[in-house]
């Protein structure tokens, strides 16, 4: 810890991918003190998720290099994805004796961050982090009353740090200012995915033909969770009607639409499913394949999308992707297409019919994703811890 720096508590549910560079960084450049306070207790060592459908534990590190506490979670049901699933009797207690200059807090919708967002403000200093947006917003009552519940979540906020411009209008909308409100767009660890590419890209050209996978397919990927949400099923019926001998769909991951998504698809030889592969496979991963494909009917933002950009990859994402206005240039890292429109995923898919072009907009789309850095992010919240 270094003397006299202010100090910064982090409050978030679990370690995940994303945060975990994040936090290092933070933690390495000794500008400011950093303690994150995980709130799941139960998630130190693995978790279970509903929507992979499988026990799921991380094999990259993810809480080395940076101050952290798993604060005991007293919930019967511990799940960070339900309200009452993370209750901290002591969280408060503890975020008090680390005398913080300044808290921020990711999400607000489980029992223990809405307490403590009542219970902060002013000093120390409270900030939030979040990644909504107002596609697919309630109407009538149900959005009057959403509105009321918001601003008075967010009435004590000192700063919000926005990931992108659809998350910066629903910012707006649920009672912040524009001067409350700093741009820190999403972004990932790209040394991670563009380190060392030379490698990565034999062992995907390895794993390509491990699948019988001509060289010179045009290889369209989807990597995740196989769920309602993710419209695979349209991404699948559209793939269906190109008639393209030399293009394949690589579908990988699982979850609970696994059977009837491989059931719709087994007349096509061409549409590929792989299992679940981890962290440290995914700098391949994305390389298999030449254009990433994120047909969601709701996404906050689709960080895999800053994954494969810096895996020099194109991808064609839904106008529901948080991050369609920041990472897709249309025709030159990728296209965006109106969410559940057979016709425009048709034509995008269709866009690609020479490998040639797939590649020229994926070397678009790393020289793109240079600019939202995690570097960028730490710089943003440290200046507001000093000011």
């Amino acid at each position: 810890m270094t003397k006299h720096s202010l100090r910064l508590a982090i409050i978030t549910t679990h370690p995940i991918q994303y945060n975990a560079p994040l936090f290092r960084l933070l933690s390495e450049r000794k500008i400011i003190d950093l303690k994150v306070f995980y709130t799941w207790g139960q998630s130190k060592d693995e978790v279970y998720d509903a929507k992979f459908g499988i026990i799921r534990s991380w094999d990259i590190p993810l809480t080395k290099g940076y101050e952290h506490e798993f604060v005991h979670n007293s919930s019967k049901q511990p799940d960070s994805n339900r309200f009452w699933g993370i209750v901290n009797p002591r969280l408060q207690q503890k975020i008090k004796a680390w005398q913080p200059d300044a808290v921020l807090v990711y999400r607000w919708s489980v029992y223990s961050h809405f307490k403590l967002m009542q219970q902060l403000g002013g000093s120390p200093k409270l900030f939030f982090r979040g990644d909504s947006h107002l596609k697919n917003k309630k109407k009538g009552a149900s959005l009057f009353f959403k509105t009321m519940i918001l601003k008075f979540i967010f009435r004590k906020v000192d700063k919000a740090f926005y990931v992108g411009e659809y998350n910066r209008q629903y910012f707006l909308k649920y009672g912040l200012q524009n001067q409350q409100l700093i741009a820190a767009p999403h972004a990932i660890d790209n040394s991670r995915f563009n380190s060392n590419a030379a490698q990565w890209e034999l062992q995907a050209t390895a794993e390509r033909r491990k699948l019988q996978i001509p060289d010179n397919a045009v290889v369209f990927l989807y990597a995740g969770k196989f769920y309602e949400l993710k419209q695979l099923d349209v991404l699948i019926h559209v793939f269906k009607q190109v008639k393209n001998h030399l293009y394949r769909l690589l579908l990988i991951g699982n979850g609970e639409q696994e059977n009837m998504l491989k059931e719709l698809a087994k007349e096509d030889d061409r549409i590929i499913f792989q299992s679940f592969k981890n962290q440290s496979d995914m700098p391949w991963v994305y390389r298999m394949a030449d254009v990433l494909v994120l047909p969601s009917k709701s996404e906050t933002w689709g960080l895999a999308v800053n994954e494969a950009m810096a895996c020099g990859r194109a991808a064609i994402v839904s106008d529901q992707c948080g991050c369609a206005p920041e990472l897709i240039v249309q025709g030159q890292t990728g296209f965006v297409f109106k969410s559940g429109s057979e016709q425009e995923l048709l034509f995008c898919l269709q866009q690609f019919a020479e490998k040639q072009k797939a590649e020229a907009m994926g070397k678009l789309a790393l020289k793109h994703i240079e600019q939202f850095s995690l570097e960028n992010i730490a710089e943003v919240i440290e200046k507001e811890v000093m000011a």
